[in-house]
């Protein structure tokens, strides 16, 4: 699938951050040696996906404690939203600096790591090579 010119097209985020948050950004993103723009992209990238998790888990908990059997469809319509399955794993040599999706580990440029080749479109996904063969509780195996 290829993208339309007009869909490639990066848009700007504007946001006004405190001086002390500025700073800690600045010497984060060189510590990693990623521009602040890549470093704060990575950052709502995976905080999006995290905060609409903890929105559904936290209205599953309460949907439970209440005592319901089923999930409610305005919450969640027909079913939960799950990520593209991973159908595979393929080595690469980095070319950027990149963080593990499991550990959290720096992945320096330059080093090995496996992306992860998808039955879908979705976000990359990156591990490095400790966490590979690692399959959390949420991943379907492949049978």
């Amino acid at each position: 699938m290829s993208l339309a010119p007009d869909d490639r097209k990066e848009r700007v985020i504007a946001a006004r951050v405190p001086e002390a948050l500025d700073d800690a950004i600045r010497r984060h993103a060189t510590s990693l040696g990623l521009s602040v723009s890549n470093l704060v992209r990575n950052v709502l990238q995976n905080s999006l996906g995290l905060v609409g998790d903890i929105v559904a888990d936290s209205a599953e908990i309460a949907r439970l404690a209440r005592g319901e059997r089923q999930r409610d469809p305005a919450l969640f319509g027909s079913a939960p939203a799950r990520s593209p399955r991973v159908i595979g794993w393929q080595e690469v040599r980095l070319a950027v600096n990149a963080v593990c999706e499991l550990c959290n580990a720096v992945l320096p440029r330059g080093t090995q790591a496996a992306v992860g080749v998808l039955e879908g479109a979705g976000a990359v996904r990156l591990r490095c090579e400790k966490c590979i063969d690692q399959t959390p509780a949420e991943e379907p195996h492949a049978d």
